[in-house]
């Protein structure tokens, strides 16, 4: 069970790992200077502590104690009890919800060993949105996606945003990093993967009509940037190209949108 510490100052070093979430280019610095990532919200930190992210600390305001109490059981780090003005001013935002958690971040997984564990990966190239990601690895673990590869321009899928706007579901699903795109494509081959990239071209496959994917083909969807979508060289090296059939008053959807269309369907065929 957690320690329950009292602190009564927002000055106090022991509640570091909290403080300024606010200030995004501070907190990177400091989160991965020290390793860390943080967890805001009862639900995302219950993810951080089912997770394998080990539990550095817990930050609660005192009137949300009796509603973390399966938290505080299942946590054997020190749980930092706070007046609820303390707390926002560390953390310099009303926290309605009144408690958070800093996990530990762990080593790199190594893209070899992420494909040979799976069948469906998705493989993100410039996504450089927290909200986007976070909204991304959230369909993934829900709609079947084993692994999440992150190519290069992609943003910290671990960074705080993230894992508040996934729920900290992106804290299950399988990550890896490849800032080689080249690379990526040919350990992609080498696996045995079918790459499938989407993208709004109106010569594209219709996904829901015109793409056959075998239950067995082990898929990696790619997905491109907001805006530009893919780059041409990603969409050059891609085995086919398909795009999510609209109306002619959207040309395009938002790339979290389209993850969860393209999960879904692809969750459809592999039942």
């Amino acid at each position: 069970m957690a320690e329950l510490v009292e602190v009564a100052g927002a000055q106090d070093p022991r509640l570091g790992d909290y403080a300024a979430l606010t200030d995004a280019a501070l907190r990177k610095r400091y989160e991965h200077q020290h390793g860390v990532l943080i967890a805001e919200g009862p639900n995302p930190v219950r993810q951080l502590v089912a997770s394998r992210y080990p539990v550095r600390s817990l930050l609660v305001a005192r009137e949300r104690l009796d509603g973390a109490r399966d938290i505080l059981a299942a946590v054997e780090a020190p749980a930092y009890v706070v007046a609820r003005p303390v707390l926002e001013t560390v953390v310099r935002f009303r926290s309605h919800q009144g408690v958070l958690a800093c996990g530990e971040r762990l080593p790199p997984t190594d893209l070899d060993a992420v494909l040979a564990a799976a069948q469906r990966v998705a493989v993100l190239e410039g996504l450089n949105d927290h909200e986007n990601l976070g909204t991304l690895f959230r369909s993934a673990r829900a709609l079947g996606i084993d692994a999440v590869v992150l190519g290069p321009g992609c943003a910290d899928p671990l960074y705080r945003r993230s894992v508040r706007v996934s729920m900290g579901h992106v804290l299950h699903v399988a990550q890896a990093w490849c800032r080689d795109l080249d690379h990526l494509f040919d350990r992609l081959a080498a696996h045995g993967f079918t790459t499938l990239a989407l993208t709004p071209d109106p010569a594209a496959d219709r996904l829901d009509r015109d793409v056959e994917v075998a239950r067995a083909d082990r898929l990696a969807v790619l997905l491109g940037a907001e805006g530009p979508g893919l780059s041409t060289h990603a969409l050059e090296r891609a085995d086919r190209r398909a795009r999510i059939d609209l109306t002619d008053a959207v040309d395009s959807l938002n790339v979290a949108a389209a993850a969860a269309v393209a999960f879904h369907e692809l969750a459809q065929r592999d039942r």
